[in-house]
């Protein structure tokens, strides 16, 4: 691979005219910019300052900071193009999706070029006898999904976020029916992503979506996850699954965190086959109910989800029912019908606006861990504990955004010292760097940096991200 990339020296594509030099700070020479527009037509290309603004953050904390310039590219021939562009003139590459991150993944920490594949939005193959299907980087979840109402299948990785697919590969996410069909990692089988230099890579070898392989480095794996600082993920092949033939949710409520949270490890222990299981303390409750205009108990609740053929849905929410009750369960609501369950998960996917309700003009703070199962109980109370101490609802506090910062600290340590880690779906981005050292130690961390130099050796794509 290093042999290959140096090779390229010459960048094949274009000649290494000095377009950069002719760089003002913060401004792209004419030069460049219309290099760019070569590429991708003059409507594709843009250094408004809104347009910048718009592309230099995600959903997340982190300030805006724009890139120098933002380019539509139509087929993966011009991201290969551009690319090789940018790079022979030592332009950091942001990849930007629906901009729905959580980490600052798409801020352009060095300026650069921006490239929004979201015009490039085809479903290119749907193999219905093989559960699989091929992506490009626009196409969504809803979008997919929509695609596939017919066919009788489904994608089931659902971060909340209606998020392009690709960037949800590149990210690493997952959501809330991890628990039976696994994050975007257990249903990635393949990737086309263009290198640094404008190469082109599939991962798995170009057309192919078995299920199953030995065949030399898992280079799918090494991209999902990688949040642009490898390279350009230009189109995806999923695993599919079945869709359902019956769904039935539910809420429970409890008298207590440890309650709820110990009745999900034993739902999880007895092998009940639960689709979705998901927790929200008083607190969001309320939240829910005033925003999504819910009816439920203020009291720390779960919401459940079963699929499966009606005889076993009924005894999954029979032993279900038992377990909850065993933990002093006081109210149990069963919603059988479509219209029901979509406002059940619809408030439930809602809970960050409905949390930002609460404190109108506020920003929201979102951070997530993981740990194994056995240790969830604990972390959760505690978590719990620690936002008591913090004092994070007090609006006159100036110190608040430093709590909040410290919080999201302590909280990815305490996962640590349980034997999780430190993001369990929303990436690293720049915000949690500090804490994938801890994770990983000083020889992952080198590792890491080695494999990026290999594929980046100039450091431009997505830079100050992960490492």
């Amino acid at each position: 691979m290093a042999n290959l990339l140096r090779a390229t020296a010459a960048w094949g594509l274009f000649s290494c005219r000095g377009y950069c030099s002719r760089i003002k700070q913060g401004k792209l020479s004419e030069d460049f910019v219309e290099a760019l527009k070569a590429v991708v037509g003059s409507p594709h290309v843009s250094t408004a300052a809104a347009v910048l603004q718009q592309h230099g953050h995600d959903e997340s904390m982190h300030r805006c900071q724009p890139p120098d310039a933002v380019v539509w590219p139509q087929n993966v021939e011009q991201v290969s193009q551009l690319a090789a562009l940018c790079y022979s003139q030592g332009m950091p590459i942001i990849p930007f999706g629906t901009g729905t991150g959580l980490e600052g993944g798409v801020c352009a920490v060095q300026g650069g070029v921006c490239f929004n594949l979201t015009h490039m939005d085809r479903i290119l193959a749907l193999n219905t006898e093989d559960f699989s299907v091929v992506v490009e980087p626009g196409v969504t979840r809803k979008a997919l999904n929509t695609h596939l109402r017919d066919s009788g299948l489904w994608f089931p990785v659902d971060p909340g976020a209606d998020a392009s697919l690709c960037g949800m590969a590149a990210t690493g996410a997952s959501g809330t029916n991890a628990v039976r069909y696994g994050t975007i990692r257990d249903n990635v089988l393949n990737l086309e992503v263009v290198l640094p230099g404008g190469q082109l890579l599939h991962t798995a070898g170009q057309g192919r979506h078995y299920r199953k392989s030995a065949a030399g480095y898992n280079l799918t794996g090494l991209f999902v996850g990688s949040e642009g600082t490898l390279g350009l993920i230009t189109a995806a092949t999923l695993r599919l699954h079945p869709a359902p033939e019956t769904t039935v949710a539910a809420t429970c409520a409890f008298p207590s965190v440890q309650a709820a949270v110990d009745s999900t490890v034993h739902i999880l222990q007895a092998a009940v086959p639960v689709a979705r299981i998901e927790f929200l303390d008083e607190v969001m409750m309320d939240a829910c109910n005033r925003h999504s205009k819910l009816d439920c108990r203020v009291a720390p609740t779960l919401f459940l989800e079963f699929h499966g053929s009606e005889q076993a849905l009924g005894e999954q929410v029979q032993r279900t029912e038992e377990i909850t009750q065993s933990n002093g369960a006081f109210h149990f609501s069963w919603a059988k019908e479509a219209e029901e369950r979509s406002q059940l998960w619809a408030a439930r996917h809602n809970a960050w606006y409905a949390a930002l309700a609460l404190r109108p003009g506020c920003k929201g703070y979102a951070t997530d861990v993981c740990v194994p199962i056995s240790r969830l109980p604990e972390i959760l109370v505690q978590a719990k504990e620690d936002l008591k101490a913090s004092g994070l609802t007090d609006p006159e506090d100036t110190e608040e955004l430093r709590r909040v910062e410290a919080f999201a600290q302590q909280l990815g340590r305490r996962a640590l010292a349980l034997h999780g880690t430190c993001t369990g779906e929303h990436g690293i981005g720049l915000g949690k760097r500090q804490l994938l050292q801890e994770e990983v130690g000083a020889v992952g961390i080198e590792t890491m940096r080695q494999l990026k130099a290999t594929l980046d050796p100039r450091g431009l794509m997505n830079p100050g991200k992960v490492l």
